[in-house]
């Protein structure tokens, strides 16, 4: 009987051995799923809350959709910057339409980031004449390539406001750009309640920036 309970007491060091370690094993497991499943989880989540445009249409690829190369009737001056957004002109619907569906598909978010980076990446800066202010209607500025800060927001609300998102333009001394109303963007993109500020004519500005200069000067709006 000594013997037999002499050859027990091994096997029961290695099951209190094998319990001991058990436990910390279990755990561990248990963490490296959870990792797994939120490693998962978050990039998809933040793809769906902020979503990124993928290939943004080129200059010269937009202008080949102008069926009228010749442009539309220059304006300079005297007329309200708001009322020289043109969504209802189809060629700008059309090149919203295409931008906006060929980098994103249906989220309206990623839409504006698309509208936006095309804007502010593919039209130069060019400033005005001296002697007045000189404003061009948005297909004036996609066939020439460039434009003031004036141009470019012009067009970018139309392009924005093409495809259903809703624009006004903000005004600080010697500079305009675009606000957008998205709801659905992220609260670090919004300016205040669902506003989203995009400046096309700043390069290093991203979605929702704006430069320390203008984001010190005392703001007006109009849309």
């Amino acid at each position: 009987m000594q013997e037999n309970e002499n050859s027990q007491e091994p096997e029961k060091a290695e099951w209190d051995e094998q319990r001991r370690w058990k436990g910390p094993v279990r755990l561990l497991t248990a963490l490296f799923l959870m990792l797994i499943i939120i490693m998962m989880t978050v990039p998809y989540y933040s793809i769906r809350m902020d979503p990124e445009p993928g290939r943004i249409m080129k200059l010269e690829e937009v202008q080949m959709l102008l069926s009228d190369k010749s442009g539309n009737e220059t304006y300079a001056g005297g007329k309200s910057i708001a009322r020289m957004v043109d969504a209802d002109d189809p060629q700008i619907k059309l090149i919203a339409d295409r931008i906006a569906s060929s980098a994103c598909g249906s989220e309206d978010v990623c839409q504006a980031k698309a509208l936006f980076y095309f804007v502010r990446d593919e039209l130069d800066y060019v400033s005005d004449p001296n002697a007045y202010e000189y404003v061009k209607p948005p297909a004036l500025s996609i066939i020439s390539g460039g434009g003031d800060c004036d141009d470019a927001s012009v067009l970018l609300a139309s392009l924005l406001e093409a495809v259903g998102i809703e624009t006004r333009f903000a005004f600080v001394p010697g500079h305009v750009f675009v606000q957008a109303r998205i709801p659905k963007a992220l609260k670090r993109y919004r300016y205040e309640e669902d506003w989203v500020n995009l400046d096309p004519a700043c390069s290093s500005c991203g979605f929702g920036e704006i430069s320390y200069s203008v984001a010190k000067k005392e703001m007006t709006f109009a849309g």
